[in-house]
């Protein structure tokens, strides 16, 4: 079962971030091993194999590309940045997963569409004072579409996420810990490179 999700891993790998970075959407590439070991604990649970997968904010594509991997039926990816879209796209013919994948350029508020589970790293809101609520309209959004959703927040902002999930009748099944690294990717960076402390929740919508 390790070498299988040390396969997934090094596949994930192989997949690019995002071509030209926008600060204000708060673009960074979710790490392979942290991708993998998400989407593994995720098909553990039932949630991928045979499922319709969205994820919103894909960016790059690295946890659609990761779920059509796993086996779901459909892999859907939704961002509004036209050039990380492309990438995607090339990489799910590279990785000959393209009959099983689908990548929409449009605002999450504008995706309509019914699915099974949602895997998305929203932006966090750690950078821009006017974007620190980024992740709650994603949240909300992907609790409207899926009846699960594992999504990722800031570790300090769990409470408030969970008092969130409780007010829209949904709770918190599973939490995964992770120390996230941030490259440094736009100018005002001065560390090479710094970590977050992230947790992926595990959210059911309750019937």
């Amino acid at each position: 079962m390790k070498s299988k999700k040390r396969h997934l891993e090094i596949a994930l790998q192989t997949i690019p971030p995002h071509p030209d970075p926008n600060c204000d959407l708060e673009q960074y590439h979710t790490p392979a091993i942290i991708a993998a070991d998400v989407l593994w604990n995720a098909s553990a649970q039932g949630d991928i194999r045979g499922m319709k997968v969205v994820d919103l904010g894909c960016g790059t594509g690295i946890l659609a590309l990761g779920a059509a991997l796993m086996g779901a039926k459909e892999a859907v990816g939704v961002d509004v940045d036209e050039g990380a879209l492309k990438v995607a796209e090339n990489e799910a013919i590279r990785l000959k997963v393209q009959d099983k994948c689908r990548f929409l350029k449009m605002d999450v508020d504008d995706f309509q569409e019914n699915e099974d589970t949602v895997i998305q790293n929203p932006p966090f809101g750690a950078q821009k004072a006017h974007r620190k609520d980024a992740d709650r309209k994603f949240l909300k959004k992907a609790l409207k579409v899926a009846p699960v959703v594992y999504s990722f927040h800031l570790t300090k902002t769990e409470d408030f996420i969970e008092r969130l999930g409780s007010s829209v009748s949904s709770v918190i099944t599973h939490r995964f810990y992770y120390k996230f690294p941030l490259p440094r990717t736009y100018h005002f960076h001065k560390d090479e490179k710094r970590e977050v402390e992230v947790v992926v929740l595990r959210i059911e919508r309750l019937q």
